[in-house]
């Protein structure tokens, strides 16, 4: 009322499509003169379209919607906003849809609205105290911190990798990432050609029982990724474990996915593949030729009488079904390749 008075005009901000037209009838009762529109999703674009061209025409003068109305409007006259059920939107979102009243040089209110006997959450509670804590002008930064000391970081250097990195692999990540600094940075970037990132199902990674220091961790991962030769691997392998002793089963995995990496950029392996279940690495014709057959059948034997060998086109295949535990034997299979070897 007091926002209409000053011939303001108000969000009303409802997210419940089944319940808004009966808030909306609600509203005309108690207050006859406020002019109500409502937008919501469900409803088509022309109708939309209609309601937002009338509103900011200022034909309506209270706006009851759900968060359709989260980005992209800018009307100056709208100078009140309230949230009802606050306790049920993310921190950044509040911001966000608190950010559509202020656009003008006139004071602005922003009311966030939750039930009278409602327990809330210890999250809830604390996203509520800091949109009433950060008010000023931009916030956004500070805001987003607060989130994400709320929700927790994700695990970008441990076992819960998710999204994107989990699919390009951490070393191709680092990478991108690297590059995309340069070029922020305004230097050039020289293409290289693309190394194998080679994703296998098994966890090689850095666990906090090997070092709970993120720094540390980074150094490894991109002192791995810059290696190019076998001869390097094994010289930074001793490296590690003279600095860290015994390496956990997870770090002794990170080394073999690299050696692996290495023998497929090197092309002495020729195909990496996990498809149905089964994990399979197919030798190069050179590398296939120059394997004691022998030696090769009695070491496959000791590590699993489930792994399988074949033959075809010159070229030896070994394969076996995909769980951790013959995913580790295959990267000590990987690791023994050049014993293997012809005399």
């Amino acid at each position: 009322m007091r926002e209409l008075e000053r011939d303001g005009q108000v969000f009303y901000l409802f997210n419940n499509v089944e319940l808004i037209y009966s808030l909306a009838r609600k509203l005309s009762t108690r207050i006859p003169y406020a002019k109500i529109g409502v937008a919501h999703g469900q409803m088509d674009r022309k109708q939309i379209e209609d309601i937002m061209y009338r509103f900011y025409a200022n034909e309506i003068n209270v706006l009851i919607c759900t968060t359709i109305i989260e980005t992209g409007l800018d009307i100056p006259n709208a100078n009140t906003i309230i949230i009802e059920n606050a306790q049920n939107f993310g921190l950044s979102q509040l911001y966000q849809i608190k950010g559509r009243v202020g656009r003008s040089d006139r004071i602005a209110y922003a009311y966030l609205m939750i039930p009278e006997k409602k327990q809330l959450t210890e999250n809830s509670t604390k996203r509520l105290d800091a949109i009433k804590e950060f008010t000023s002008l931009g916030s956004g930064y500070k805001i987003a911190m607060r989130d994400l000391t709320i929700r927790g970081a994700g695990d970008l250097l441990g076992d819960k990798q998710s999204g994107f990195i989990d699919n390009v692999g951490l070393d191709l990540y680092l990478a991108m990432l690297n590059k995309a600094i340069l070029k922020a940075k305004g230097e050039e970037v020289v293409e290289e050609e693309p190394k194998a990132n080679i994703n296998i199902p098994i966890s090689s990674y850095i666990p906090d029982s090997f070092s709970d220091n993120d720094y540390d961790k980074l150094a490894l991962y991109h002192e791995l990724y810059d290696i190019e030769s076998k001869e390097e691997l094994f010289d930074y392998y001793l490296k590690i474990c003279d600095e860290y002793g015994k390496l956990p089963k997870e770090v002794e995995a990170l080394f073999n996915k690299k050696k692996l990496e290495l023998l497929y950029n090197l092309d002495l392996i020729d195909k990496v593949s996990n498809i149905k279940g089964v994990f399979s690495i197919t030798l190069s014709e050179d590398y296939s030729n120059n394997i004691d057959g022998v030696k090769l059948f009695e070491f496959v034997n000791s590590l699993s009488k489930d792994m399988n060998i074949a033959y075809r086109y010159n070229k030896l295949t070994i394969s076996i079904s995909n769980q951790k535990e013959n995913i580790a034997r295959m990267l000590k299979l990987v690791d023994n390749l050049d014993k293997l070897k012809k005399q």
